[in-house]
């Protein structure tokens, strides 16, 4: 079979290794939502079927890409994922706990809400302590087609509520900047103040004092 310069199939090394140890059930897992100053993080774990016939082809890295090619991706996955569960956290868990342990909280309530228990897990970089034998691998967005799955179902959960966010809060361009610190965000930042979503921990050095 030919192959082109980005084919999803190239992407399914990891996946053919476990499946050649014998393991069925290879479950994906990444986060979107570290990073910006408002609205919440958000994990997705997914267990993709993978036979050749049933690989869905465009999947890659989210930040790879468009966000029209994503939200169409993004239900193919979740039309043909065997299992599937999303899980986030909001701006005042982040506040309360820092984001990496929101991060992982996050994670490991998708793994374990899983319908069908994953034989493994890939995740992207982060190490957790779990039931289920984990593999962190860096860049694993863009080395596994499982994460890339994963990746694409949290980034397209995460701005559709961000674009929802926007409407509710219209002075921050979230619909544009999904949270993050676009110039047009930290100016209003500094001439509005935050707005409920904001992560008062990301925001002290835009604005004068905590709400």
């Amino acid at each position: 079979m030919a192959r082109t310069k980005h084919d999803t199939f190239t992407m399914l090394e990891y996946e053919h290794n476990y499946l050649g140890m014998g393991k069925k059930y290879i479950a994906g897992v990444d986060e979107v939502g570290r990073g910006p100053l408002a609205g919440p993080v958000v994990v997705a774990c997914v267990i993709m079927p993978l036979d050749d016939e049933d690989i869905i082809q465009g999947v890659n890295d989210s930040k790879k890409v468009s966000e029209k090619n994503r939200e169409i991706l993004c239900d193919k996955i979740m039309q043909k994922a065997l299992a599937y569960k999303i899980e986030w956290a909001d701006e005042k868990v982040i506040d309360e706990i820092n984001i990496l342990q929101a991060t992982k909280n996050c994670m490991q309530k998708a793994i374990d809400g899983m319908e069908i228990p994953p034989d493994v897990v890939l995740i992207d970089a982060v190490k957790l302590n779990c039931k289920y034998p984990i593999e962190p691998i860096i860049k694993g967005d863009a080395k596994s087609y499982s994460i890339a799955c994963a990746s694409i179902v949290a980034k397209v959960t995460r701005d559709r509520y961000m674009v929802e966010m926007s409407g509710k809060y219209p002075d921050y361009d979230f619909a544009s900047n999904k949270g993050y610190g676009s110039a047009k965000h930290i100016e209003a930042l500094k001439s509005v103040g935050p707005c409920p979503i904001h992560r008062r921990s990301f925001i002290k050095n835009f604005v004068g004092q905590e709400d």
